[in-house]
């Protein structure tokens, strides 16, 4: 088609070392790394090669095994696994595989047409769940094993044209890693290529709402949102941006690519103040009506598709079409990003199907949209889920969820397990989309996750009612939000950190028995999660109790001593607890020595630049490493070294090395512990080592905090004072804790003085 083509494909290498494959006339076993084989059957003894949406890397280097062939059976041994099949068509009876290790024999052998019991994954969409939903395989398995199945999904052509598969073949991939799921993940990276680094902008606060904006009216909001300090680096217009009010005779107008003149007269105007803002902007695109005769760029996409653009017949969306795919691209989207579209959101709601059996448009318009943002440096998409191999093509959008506490409840579970299937950049609604309550509590908390989610966007539904301009809420959650909305910018060098490790095979959030898979209670607390490498965050995700005017979560803290950061306060791991915070508070730990880089301004700018003042919170306690990571947005990276010598106090930074051409010609940091105060900041050029004395951590009060807690809880007056002569008596903790619990109070004001008894003095 002259003058429109498809984006250059992904860089691919599906053909494996001959020396990886075991074969037979109608099998084949590759063994693409120690952990995972590929299990190939054919009746018609054809075979593969191609890259598929999942596997695009089998040319992988060779790891070491043995083979081993008998009458009976072929054997296959690596250090993690032992294969034995009887070279026939795929049986439960003769095809297995033993996972090695210290794993338990009864459980750890896998058989063809058994279900492999994994961990989970990850699910399409969160549309319309109002809590818990059904979650798709992952490669992560208490079993030590998990399959996933490749044998349906579309091929990738040399040319990076897509394929269907041809029926009645199986082609299965057996991740045999035991309880190493972080091996398993990144075996999943070397098959389907790994994570980009995202732009550091995306990093930080999305505003979103589905609301019929003027260009004046969002105008006003950004400023306002600046004259509150409220940072935002991405401007979300959902679907009014375009025409929604036409002429039946073309159907809805939920899809669309002109401009609503009525709203935005002049949208490169509107943009480009946007830019000058801070702010990067993503449209909300919903394609499957495909172009109406209504649309200005009707003509040019009809005389593209070799159409009669005066006849006005509707071109149908039809994503299997490779010249209509490359006209979508080049002739609807590439205009708009030239008026000033950084990026667009992707709203697929049309289910899997398309004309070809096999092809899901979802995964079609993923690839292709991603390919087409790389073509001018750092990709990014915004869109749902589309099975394995998705985490190429972040943001994820987790669809339309329902504002209550179910929801809230399930995300941050829903979040972490999508590590099984390295798919580490979740987006939700946060605050929810539609339905529920005002209730000013539940979108603090919200707010208060979203700061460490993936990505934290804003967002509220058409209906007038639903809003999340924090000067809309009641006092006390308008400043949890302005709180945590500026948090998150400050967070973004550390964010920026975990991004590149990310594409490096670590995503962002992951289970808490990714480090400890051997200990019972790290698969209890499916809501908390390591963030990075530095944090443990266990949000709080259900209302206060009305008596000690509390949030409460159950948290499991691994082997070693766990600090607060808001406030210092120290406890012993390995062992469950409930911790009780107040609106404010959100229960965040970190184990001594680490080091969390943050933004030294109190109000940081809409645009997360690498900051020219740096704050460096460190844990006293231990020594800690940290490699402050930042890159100048072209892919070019600088890495400060960070070191904490516990015995000294002393913290060592830089010098920077690498291309340091992006960073600010000379940058000021402080240090920190955590509830303590800052120290002298010190100005010096990246390539220079700085030393900082992080001085004495602070010292808690154990008595003022027991105080606290009764104080506010809604109790008899003359009860809390034999509660405080019981909790503060000199006598030890144990003695204290049995004559509170004598004394019958509610259970939750119980358990909060407990918590403060059990921690570290």
């Amino acid at each position: 088609m002259p003058g429109h083509r498809l984006p250059d494909p992904l860089p691919v290498s599906p053909l494996a070392d001959p020396r990886a494959v075991v074969a037979g006339s109608r099998y084949r076993i590759t063994v693409l790394t120690d952990g995972l084989l590929r299990l190939e059957y054919a009746e018609d003894g054809v075979f593969e090669d191609r890259a598929s949406a999942f596997a695009l890397h089998r040319d992988l280097p060779v790891p070491a095994f043995t083979v081993r062939e008998t009458d009976a059976a072929l054997e296959i041994v690596t250090e993690r696994l032992h294969l034995v099949y009887d070279r026939g068509p795929f049986t439960t009876s003769g095809l297995s595989v033993q996972v090695r290790g210290n794993i338990s024999t009864y459980h750890s052998v896998w058989r063809y047409g058994e279900p492999a019991a994994d961990l989970g994954g990850t699910a399409r969409t969160l549309d319309n769940a109002d809590g818990r939903v059904p979650l798709e395989p992952g490669v992560a398995s208490r079993f030590g094993f998990a399959l996933l199945d490749d044998s349906t999904s579309l091929l990738l052509e040399p040319d990076g044209w897509v394929a269907p598969r041809p029926p009645g073949r199986t082609d299965l991939y057996l991740f045999a890693y035991g309880h190493d799921y972080a091996a398993a993940v990144r075996a999943l990276y070397a098959v389907s290529g790994a994570p980009p680094v995202l732009p550091r902008w995306a990093l930080g606060n999305w505003w979103s709402r589905y609301h019929r904006y003027t260009a004046q009216a969002y105008s006003e909001l950004i400023e306002r949102f600046r004259a509150q300090g409220l940072p935002f680096s991405v401007a979300v217009i959902d679907m009014d941006w375009h025409l929604v009010d036409v002429d039946a005779a073309h159907g809805s107008g939920w899809t669309g690519y002109t401009w609503n003149r009525e709203l935005i007269p002049e949208p490169e105007q509107l943009l480009e103040w946007l830019h000058a803002n801070g702010l990067r902007i993503t449209l909300n695109v919903h394609p499957a009506d495909g172009v109406r005769a209504f649309e200005d760029a009707y003509p040019a996409m009809a005389t593209a598709l070799g159409r009669d653009a005066q006849a006005g017949e509707p071109i149908a969306f039809d994503v299997t079409d490779r010249e209509f795919l490359a006209a979508y691209l080049e002739v609807l989207h590439r205009d708009l990003e030239r008026q000033g579209v950084d990026f667009w959101w992707l709203d697929w709601q049309s289910g899997p199907h398309s004309r070809v059996i096999g092809i899901d448009p979802l995964w079609m318009l993923n690839h292709f949209h991603f390919l087409d943002s790389v073509r001018a440096g750092p990709g990014l998409t915004f869109s749902r889920y589309a099975g394995p191999g998705s985490h190429r093509y972040p943001v994820g959008f987790s669809g339309d969820t329902v504002i209550s506490w179910a929801s809230l409840n399930f995300q941050p579970e829903f979040t972490a397990t999508a590590a099984n299937i390295g798919y580490g950049w979740w987006s939700h609604d946060i605050g929810g989309h539609m339905f529920g309550a005002k209730d000013d509590e539940l979108t603090a908390r919200w707010v208060q996750y979203g700061v460490f989610s993936p990505i934290l966007r804003l967002h509220s539904g058409a209906n007038p009612f639903i809003h999340k301009e924090p000067w809309t809420l009641e006092p006390d959650a308008a400043a949890v939000m302005t709180q945590s909305l500026r948090l998150r910018h400050r967070l973004v060098p550390y964010l920026h950190t975990m991004n590149h490790l990310a594409a490096q095979g670590t995503p962002l959030v992951r289970p808490m028995y990714w480090e400890q898979p051997d200990r019972a209670p790290a698969y209890r607390v499916s809501h908390q999660f390591r963030f990075g490498t530095e944090l443990i965050v266990a949000p709080i995700t259900t209302p206060a109790d009305p008596i000690s005017r509390l949030g409460a979560v159950r948290v499991w803290l691994p082997p070693g001593e766990w600090v607060d950061i808001a406030c210092g306060r120290r406890y012993s791991g390995d062992r469950e607890l409930v911790v009780h915070r107040a609106l404010a508070d959100i229960p965040v730990f970190a184990a001594p020595g680490a080091i969390v880089p943050l933004d030294a301004a109190a109000v940081p700018d809409n645009d997360p630049v690498n900051p020219t003042e740096l704050e460096l919170l460190v844990v006293p306690g231990a020594d800690g490493r940290y490699e402050l990571i930042e890159d100048d947005g072209a892919g070019r990276v600088a890495r400060t070294p960070i070191r904490y010598d516990a015995a000294t106090g002393r913290v060592t930074i830089g010098p920077a090395q690498g291309q340091l051409d992006g960073l600010p010609a000379s940058r000021t940091w402080t240090v920190r512990s955590p509830g303590g105060d800052g120290s002298d900041p010190v100005t010096a050029a990246p390539g220079e080592a700085v030393v900082l004395d992080l001085g004495a951590a602070p010292v808690t009060d154990p008595g003022r905090e027991l105080f606290d807690r009764l104080d506010r809880a809604r109790l008899d007056h003359e009860l809390k004072v034999q509660a405080l002569a019981a909790v503060t008596a000199d006598r030890p903790a144990g003695a204290r804790i049995g004559h509170l619990h004598a004394l019958a109070l509610p259970r939750a004001v119980e358990s909060a003085v407990v918590e403060i008894l059990s921690a570290l003095d």
